[in-house]
């Protein structure tokens, strides 16, 4: 099976409402999954070694577990981002499930946060044709991707030839929080920044890059 390491341009030009890429020439860095008491606190402290502000996507059902960890995440001055409740494929619920999927998580990112989010990522990068349209009821806007690391299958060859070969200066960039990503997550950070060293980007907040 061929691996797609980013999503193919006809389907960037149908959902072009979409976010598939940072609106300035910066990187932007994006976690899915999480949070996660195996991988978070690791991720946050090489984010912080290596000054990159990031944007996590985070489970309903793990906010509500480990709340302290979204906490925490605020702390060091990241983002949040509604990844659904359950991690189910939205393209088998009904709209009201999936209304509800966004509801729920909405609702406890705001008991952690103080605050809705802005952001929405579909997990599995699963979305139906009316996506934006329920999106915007919720003031959230749907933020893809550029470069898929594939970081979760837990191969560094496959992660590194995905960054060297991929990484552009206006990336949008996809790790886990998981841990199916756990053994080399904080080596897949250090290896994404300096390769963007290498080729003089330079990394940029969810604020900069989705303007």
């Amino acid at each position: 099976m061929k691996i797609m390491y980013q999503p193919p341009f006809i389907v960037q030009k149908l959902f072009s409402e979409f976010i598939w890429k940072s609106s300035t020439d910066k990187i932007l860095v994006t976690f899915d999954d999480g949070p996660n008491p195996s991988t978070t606190e690791k991720i946050l402290i090489t984010l912080r070694d290596e000054n990159i502000k990031a944007l996590f996507f985070c489970v309903g059902n793990n906010i509500e577990q480990y709340s302290q960890l979204v906490k925490t995440i605020i702390d060091e001055g990241h983002t949040i981002g509604n990844h659904t409740f359950g991690h189910k494929i939205i393209t088998k619920l009904t709209n009201d499930e999936f209304e509800r999927e966004i509801s729920l998580t909405n609702q406890k990112i705001e008991e952690v946060s103080g605050n809705l989010p802005k952001y929405f990522r579909p997990p599995h990068g699963r979305f139906p044709f009316g996506l934006n349209r329920t999106l915007r009821e919720y003031n959230l806007k749907n933020v893809m991707w550029s470069l898929l690391t594939y970081d979760y299958k837990n191969d560094s060859k496959v992660l590194k030839f995905a960054i060297k070969n991929y990484l552009a200066k206006n990336s949008i960039v996809v790790l886990h929080d998981s841990d199916k990503s756990a053994p080399l997550i904080c080596d897949a950070i250090k290896y994404l920044a300096d390769e963007a060293g290498n080729k003089n980007f330079q990394f940029g907040t969810p604020e900069e890059c989705m303007s």
